[in-house]
């Protein structure tokens, strides 16, 4: 069957420069880091479960935070490498997956470590330790005052083809989602700063030393958790497993509109946070120019690459 119609549009897919956030995110990974080293070194040095799984599970966050800073630096260096089709996004992506396979393995360490301390415990320097998971939480705290995001807004519009209407509501706020997903993981860690400090009170105060090993199992269950939930965000990114998005619907939608018009194929895969390519083969009675097909799904801003194949019947 001869085709028709065959066009691309491609737009040069590259994370935009936030010099302020990748400022402000790199005294991040500073500070964390470097409270991370005292956490883990004050854990092991003091015989404290709590403290060391707090250390490791702020080294997570060490890793999200320092991915990130990374991101944006592998973003300037290659945005105008022709190697680069589909931009440097997945630098970040794969270097999550990567982080997330090391962190099954502390946390089975971990796990391994506190259920030794249950089964016969050590003595357990309480005052040092709560000091240094007290400054622990300050850090968390402090970083995420730093990296809070304090611009937000809403705008909307209105595209119209034909007798069909199509509304799009988008919150922008020019959110940074590197930022964002920053500024969440210190509030995480911040959490678990609290149930380690929890464990260490009720232990000098109650002599419940079972408490230490067992926040000890808590936080390596905890980086379990978060490194099973990196590794499937990471993975369905890498193997482009998005065909459940959305966006796959709304262009469905959009194609069905056209008189007579059947999709042969269709290929939808993310090249951003929000931002996806798509490949698609139709078929339509009346064959109309790829062109105007294009400019009726113009109304997905989050659509920036797309091939399109028409075909008579």
């Amino acid at each position: 069957m001869p085709s028709l119609a065959s066009s691309h549009c491609h737009h040069p897919v590259v994370h935009e420069g936030n010099p302020l956030a990748e400022q402000k995110t790199r005294w991040a990974v500073l500070l964390t880091v470097v409270m991370m080293v005292a956490e883990i070194g004050g854990g092991w040095f003091y015989n404290s479960m709590a403290l060391l799984a707090d250390g490791w599970h702020m080294s997570s966050h060490a890793l999200a935070l320092g991915l990130s800073v990374l991101a944006y630096r592998a973003a300037r260096h290659f945005a105008r490498d022709h190697r680069f089709s589909f931009g440097t996004w997945k630098i970040e992506v794969l270097g999550g997956f990567s982080s997330a396979l090391l962190l099954v393995g502390v946390a089975g360490l971990m796990l391994f470590e506190s259920v030794a301390r249950l089964l016969d415990p050590s003595p357990i320097h309480y005052q040092q330790a709560i000091g240094i998971a007290l400054l622990g939480l300050l850090v968390n705290l402090a970083c995420a005052w730093l990296l809070r995001d304090d611009h937000d807004h809403h705008h909307g519009h209105d595209h119209h083809h034909g007798h069909h209407d199509h509304s799009h509501d988008h919150h922008h706020g020019h959110q940074d989602l590197n930022l964002r997903a920053a500024y969440l993981h210190v509030l995480a860690d911040a959490a678990t700063s609290v149930l380690a400090i929890v464990a260490l009170v009720g232990g000098m105060l109650w002599g419940a030393d079972w408490l230490d090993p067992l926040m000890g199992i808590a936080g390596a269950v905890l980086v379990a958790v978060w490194a099973r939930g990196l590794l499937r965000d990471t993975g369905r990114v890498l193997l482009d497993a998005e065909m459940d998005a959305p966006l796959v619907d709304e262009i469905r939608e959009v194609i069905a509109e056209l008189p007579g018009a059947e999709i042969r194929d269709l290929h939808v895969w993310r090249v951003g946070q929000t931002q996806y390519a798509a490949a698609m083969s139709l078929q339509m009675a009346t064959p109309v120019p790829a062109q105007a097909i294009r400019e009726r799904l113009a109304i997905h801003e989050e659509l920036v690459h797309l091939t399109i194949e028409v075909s008579a019947d």
